[in-house]
């Protein structure tokens, strides 16, 4: 098995030095803790004090845009749910510090061209992520919200709750990032040697059928969200054919 820079010179270590080795890098480890909680305070005071009335303002806009108002039914729901989104939008603000810290800690372990397949790999699947997130918000929660509010017009009066909607829309948009990640994971188990490009092309009629069922889970049940997000899904499938392609699996000792 292949052993990193880091490995190879600890186990030439003495039980003494071995101990003052793991206390620094618990030491290391802390520090990293300490800066990204930090970045996280500091990035959530300025967002909740200055910022988050225009957040909420645009994250309820496709409901107020079609003349529905946002209730809250407990004394406390608009301020948690202020906080929630606040929170939210400290954790990627902060993300870059918190990306660099974590960098820092685990790059002495790495070899110069696993720290070069690191970040690419890293920016990539951050892109994939942001693409899945906007796709969805621009292209398919729009259709999911006019669906639901079409089954029940005519039936009853919505009156949708703040907390309840903010989670609505986040966890109808995350899976949609997630999704996205398709081809950083094919790149991975290629890498590992787990598949391989002619598996993933022999597999192939199986994989769509499994994304349209999955597209049919994540999303309302009506044609046009199942399309809108099967097909990307399909297109990054065969942009990791050919990852896996240009993918040679790690050589193992």
């Amino acid at each position: 098995m292949q052993q990193t820079p880091d490995t190879e010179s600890h186990a030439s270590l003495s039980p003494q030095e071995k101990r003052s080795s793991l206390l620094s890098h618990l030491l290391a480890l802390r520090k990293v803790v300490i800066i990204s909680a930090a970045a996280v305070v500091i990035a959530f005071a300025l967002v909740f004090y200055f910022f988050i009335d225009q957040l909420m303002a645009w994250i309820i806009g496709p409901i107020q845009a079609r003349g529905i108002e946002i209730i809250y039914t407990a004394m406390s729901e608009a301020l948690v749910t202020k906080f929630k989104v606040a929170l939210i939008a400290a954790v990627i603000i902060a993300s870059p510090v918190i990306i660099w810290q974590v960098w820092g800690f685990i790059k002495p372990a790495l070899y110069p061209k696993e720290k070069q397949r690191f970040r690419l790999l890293f920016v990539i699947a951050l892109l994939l992520f942001l693409l899945g997130v906007t796709f969805c918000y621009f292209a398919v929660y729009t259709l999911a919200v006019d669906f639901f509010l079409i089954q029940g017009d005519g039936l009853a009066t919505p009156m949708l709750s703040i907390d309840k909607y903010v989670n609505f829309l986040f966890g109808f948009i995350v899976p949609f990032g997630v999704a996205f990640q398709l081809p950083v994971f094919l790149y991975l188990t290629t890498r590992v040697g787990w598949t391989d490009h002619r598996m993933l092309a022999a597999k192939r009629k199986y994989v769509i059928l499994g994304i349209f069922v999955l597209a049919a889970v994540l999303t309302p049940p009506d044609v046009v969200s199942q399309v809108a997000l099967g097909v990307p899904l399909c297109v990054l499938y065969e942009v990791s054919i050919l990852v896996a392609r240009l993918t040679k699996p790690r050589a193992r000792e």
